[in-house]
């Protein structure tokens, strides 16, 4: 059985900051995949993902790199345009191309110990899809597309439909300073983590930036630093390769705050350069103080 299996689509990125415009693949599979592949072969992985023909060589380059993936087809391909002002935390949207949703019918057969869906929008995974995988693992969530919907091209935030029946289902949850306050009003993230926490989630993960992230288990919280990157180039894709690194060590039963920590130097170290993470362990270990 494998044992971290990420669902989601790739998309077609533009990336547009005050100094460049970057156009590549992206999405929550697409950069999750390529941390992953960066490190040691400790855990076995899988992608589903779903995307129009335009983007079936980014498939085959995945699969070239080694990655597990299977691809079913879809009408259109997700495209994105990311703009960036001066502060790098925040972004403006657009979704050019929407691709179909993924349906029980393809993940019938899938199986792995920990399911990451890579929900980029609302309408992604029906609650019944979470439902059937739930039944077959444990489910890991990155909560931003459930927030996220277009109208005429433009990404509005929204609450977040079925919530409470998606968030039962949910062994771990991670979302960052922004998302908190859209799911539940609050400013707090230790009060938005116990909130959450009482619907079910087993570890709740908020990252919040230069100020590090908040793990909460098993009744207990875990401060995260951030470690300090020589720069600043690019910060798309640091939510998918902190999830990467905090499954990556979660499914081999390392604690929270290690776990923690390898993420967050693998997030520093992405924030460093444009595309997906590409550096190596030891450049982790040297970076987490």
């Amino acid at each position: 059985m494998t044992d971290i299996c990420c669902i989601g689509h790739i998309t077609h990125d533009t990336i547009i900051t005050p100094k460049t415009r970057v156009e590549m693949a992206g999405g929550t599979s697409f950069y999750f995949a390529h941390a992953i592949r960066q490190l040691p072969p400790a855990v076995s992985f899988r992608l589903i993902t779903k995307v129009g023909s335009d983007a079936l060589p980014e498939v085959e380059r995945l699969r070239t790199a080694g990655v597990d993936v299977t691809c079913y087809p879809s009408e259109h391909t997700v495209y994105f345009e990311n703009k960036y002002g001066t502060d790098a935390n925040r972004r403006t949207q657009r979704v050019l191309a929407k691709a179909d949703p993924f349906t029980i019918e393809e993940l019938q057969d899938a199986e792995a110990r920990i399911f990451h869906l890579g929900s980029l929008l609302n309408d992604d995974f029906s609650p019944e899809t979470v439902r059937h995988l739930a039944s077959r693992g444990r489910i890991s969530i990155d909560v931003q597309g459930f927030l996220r919907e277009v109208r005429r091209m433009e990404v509005y935030p929204i609450d977040w439909r079925n919530k409470e029946e998606v968030l039962g289902l949910t062994d771990i949850l991670k979302l960052n300073e922004h998302e908190m306050t859209d799911i539940s009003g609050l400013h707090d993230p230790r009060t938005v983590a116990r909130q959450l926490a009482e619907y079910g989630v087993r570890e709740v993960v908020i990252t919040l930036g230069s100020y590090g992230s908040l793990i909460y288990a098993e009744g207990r919280f875990y401060e995260i630093p951030a470690y300090k990157p020589t720069a600043i180039i690019d910060t798309t894709g640091c939510g998918d390769t902190y999830s990467a690194g905090y499954l990556y060590c979660r499914s081999q039963g390392i604690g929270y705050e290690a776990s923690g920590k390898f993420a967050a130097a693998m997030c520093t170290l992405k924030l460093e350069h444009n595309g997906p993470f590409d550096r190596t362990i030891e450049e982790i270990r040297r970076t987490i103080i």
